[in-house]
């Protein structure tokens, strides 16, 4: 549809949501009770991620015309955003029953049902989403993560590809020929960084198989990930994205290394670990952890937390997931008065100063201030018993070094934890405790509170046993 030069929609196709919302307001104090726009404008503060304002829009845009499908699909958004799957799919199964082609409401169904784990029922309605509009991007990858959260990689992974369309990453423009998995031996491949540091170490693993196809691989990663890959990562040229770019032939995003490899779900490469440690720093943590529990007839147990990851509310999707993924410390109280364990905190970023008030009874020894980068996280995580995190680039650290990890997963588990597993086929020494209500974290923490006086009982014994 096309829309006059200058209005509200059209600032907002153009992306100028600030002017955009100007308009809106603008045009609705004379129509009040025009429904299209309050349909708009509450589609823009979802944007906006202004969820309850939005409700009470769309809430009187349906009021005023309750045969709007638009605005049936953008309440349907606005519940979805806060985690209320059931009141979303209620909305989509309205806006549907207007229009049984709106091809964004069968999308966002299929996402809703995605949460909730119904992914046969999902993939239907996204299959007819891109039936309905086979060239919209959005839906393309909404359909390719439905597919690798059911565990089925090689058509998961091409669908996957139309992520490049419907987000926008500096890392998608590419100057050389894309590199689609083909023998080229005389040739040198350039793998860039796409999305946040947990990706670029969960995916770090395809490099090398990359490399026999190849004659030259270069990776492109961000300062911090540099000293730990170059140390894992035999035969390959690990660079900084600070670095000038060195000549190269062909060129592959680090998330489409997968699709370009022809990966299953049998295939995964690495589930043991592939990331290594380098000694000295190694050994500096664990003459450390050994100083700071002497005065302990028994050593404790020793377990690295991390409970929130970086909010980056510059991308939506990103912004929301971590919302969905992220805790507190005191999430963590029961654990506190547990015997026999220290913890460590292993939490960067806006959330890391809930360290120094930890919940009562728990011993927390910070470190972080030392950290300058992952290889000296992965120092200290190699003289770690166990990790526990929520979604975060720690976790996969932890288990691509083949550390004990539990991680904290939110009710609509991502993608790549697949659907309801407690296990996972990336990394062999994952365990998996999930939500079984959206947001709330309190049966995982009661789960986790079991698990962990088990294992302390377990490493109590084998130091008895031991002496």
């Amino acid at each position: 549809m096309a829309y006059p030069e200058g209005s509200a929609e059209a600032l907002q196709l153009a992306g100028k949501l600030a002017e955009a919302a100007e308009g809106y307001e603008s045009r609705l104090r004379d129509f009040p009770a025009d429904a299209r726009t309050l349909s708009n404008y509450g589609g823009l503060l979802n944007l906006l991620n202004r969820f309850d304002e939005a409700l009470v829009l769309l809430s009187r845009a349906v009021e005023h015309d309750p045969s709007l499908a638009d605005a049936w699909s953008n309440i349907g958004n606005s519940f979805l955003f806060l985690s209320q799957y059931e009141n979303a799919i209620a909305c989509y199964r309205n806006s549907l029953r207007l229009d049984g082609r709106h091809a964004l409401a069968l999308s966002n169904m299929g996402v809703a049902l995605d949460h909730r784990g119904d992914h046969t029922l999902a993939l239907q309605f996204h299959r007819a989403a891109i039936t309905a509009d086979p060239d919209n991007s959005y839906s393309r990858t909404n359909y390719a993560v439905s597919l690798l959260q059911d565990g089925q990689y090689p058509e998961g992974f091409k669908e996957y590809e139309h992520r490049w369309t419907a987000q926008n990453y500096a890392s998608f423009d590419l100057k050389k020929p894309r590199w689609l998995g083909e023998d080229a031996p005389e040739r040198v491949l350039l793998i860039s960084t796409e999305g946040g540091f947990g990706d670029v170490i969960q995916f770090a693993r395809f490099a090398p198989l990359a490399a026999r196809r190849v004659g030259r691989v270069l990776f492109r990663v961000r300062r911090e990930l540099v000293s730990l890959l170059k140390n894992s990562l035999t035969n390959i040229v690990v660079l900084s994205e600070d670095d000038e770019v060195p000549p190269h032939d062909l060129e592959c995003p680090v998330l489409s290394l997968p699709h370009a490899l022809g990966i299953t779900l049998e295939t995964l490469p690495g589930a043991a670990g592939y990331l290594e440690v380098e000694p000295e720093k190694a050994a500096f943590w664990r003459n450390q952890l050994v100083a700071e529990g002497t005065n302990n007839a028994v050593p404790p147990l020793r377990v690295g937390v991390v409970w929130a990851g970086a909010p980056h509310p510059e991308v939506q999707a990103a912004f929301l997931a971590d919302r969905r993924r992220s805790t507190d410390l005191d999430t963590f109280a029961s654990l506190a008065t547990l015997p026999g364990v220290v913890f460590y905190s292993l939490q960067l970023g806006e959330k890391a100063d809930q360290s120094r008030t930890p919940p009562p009874g728990m011993r927390l020894i910070d470190h972080t201030s030392q950290l300058r980068d992952f290889s000296d996280t992965a120092a200290l995580v190699s003289a770690l018993d166990l990790i526990i995190a929520v979604d975060t680039s720690t976790c996969h650290l932890a288990a691509a070094l083949g550390k004990p990890t539990w991680l904290l997963s939110r009710y609509d588990q991502c993608w790549r934890w697949l659907s309801r597993r407690t296990d996972s086929p990336w990394y062999d020494t994952v365990r998996i405790f999930q939500q079984s209500v959206p947001l709330d974290w309190s049966m995982p923490m009661v789960e986790l509170h079991k698990a962990l006086s088990a294992l302390i009982l377990r490493h109590e014994q084998c130091y008895s046993a031991s002496l």
